[in-house]
């Protein structure tokens, strides 16, 4: 597998489009379009509106908060104009700033839908971790000078998967309707200097990673004992949680959508950890019935109507 090859440059790309994006979230407010600071979306909208001569809006697979970092975020448009696979990327990039970046294009049907039909994200939470501090990592890592033990933390994190209320990770102006997320796995493993939370579910609360980073940090500095997440997570209040730890440590390095879409493989990152080798869609999903309804689920525009008739919705509505 590679990732080199000639981008087509003369054929223009009709109908709905995927793109893979990667950025450095030091400078950005988040991921979503603010009135009154830059954010990743903007930029992003921006810059492709400069290549279809008219306002494009994207959509995406998940809204990193401020000074997250991106390494596969996945985003969907409708373009107002066909322009080549190598008009969308170099146009794109050349008018992007350059802590942001399109790393491919890809045509996909009216049923895809990078939010709504992700079966999974994954995010890696990375600690550099020894006595200084660092200087080239600065804005990619977060730096903990007290020893962690990695394994204690790679065991006290199972009590994460699965199906829970996330009440205790989940920051005090959290949005969601409901604080139960599915975590399809939490594992903690150190590379050399390098300590990685790498987590994936079904989807994400406000702050809930960074979250359990602080307290996951608490059970490698021995400040607190291997049962501690299970009983933050027992207790499904913020009040009791731990620290939320910095936003620069987290990158967002997946989302994970059904084979049909065959979107492009990537090797995981952040970049630091990429001598690890492994590439999206190398794990196997869960089986359970939250993926198996998902992947059922089209996003495709439904066709009219004859005249004169009503939709089943319509005419209950009217009953």
């Amino acid at each position: 597998m590679t990732l080199f090859y000639h981008f087509d440059e003369t054929t223009p790309l009709d109908g709905r489009l995927a793109l893979g994006i990667e950025y450095d979230g030091t400078r950005f407010y988040g991921f979503q379009r603010l009135k009154h600071a830059a954010s990743v979306q903007a930029a992003v909208e921006e810059a492709l509106a400069k290549v279809a001569g008219a306002p494009v809006q994207i959509h995406a697979s998940g809204r990193t908060d401020s000074g997250v970092h991106a390494t596969r975020q996945i985003v969907h448009f409708d373009p107002p104009a066909a322009r080549s696979e190598k008009a969308w990327i170099f146009g794109a990039n050349t008018n992007l700033p350059r802590d942001v970046a399109i790393r491919w294009v890809k045509p996909v049907g009216d049923d895809f839908h990078s939010r709504l039909g992700a079966l999974a994200r994954r995010y890696r939470y990375v600690f550099l971790n020894q006595p200084s501090r660092p200087v080239l990592e600065r804005h990619q890592v977060t730096w903990c000078r007290d020893p962690l033990d990695a394994p204690a933390m790679h065991r006290a994190a199972q009590a994460l998967v699965g199906e829970h209320d996330f009440s205790s990770f989940r920051a005090a102006g959290c949005q969601s309707k409901t604080p139960w997320r599915q975590m399809h796995f939490c594992e903690v493993s150190r590379h050399g200097q390098l300590v990685v939370i790498d987590i994936q579910g079904n989807a994400f609360l406000h702050h809930m990673i960074r979250n359990i980073a602080g307290a996951l940090a608490s059970v490698g500095r021995g400040a607190k004992d291997e049962s501690y997440i299970a009983a933050l997570l027992a207790k499904k209040s913020r009040r009791d949680g731990d620290v939320t730890a910095p936003a620069c440590g987290l990158h967002f390095v997946d989302s994970v959508f059904d084979e049909r879409f065959a979107l492009p493989r990537e090797p995981l990152g952040p970049h630091l950890l990429a001598f690890t080798g492994e590439w999206t869609g190398d794990r196997t999903l869960p089986d359970n019935p939250r993926i198996a309804a998902r992947r059922k689920l089209s996003f495709a525009p439904k066709a009219p109507l004859p005249a004169g008739e009503n939709s089943v919705s319509d005419t209950q509505a009217k009953s």
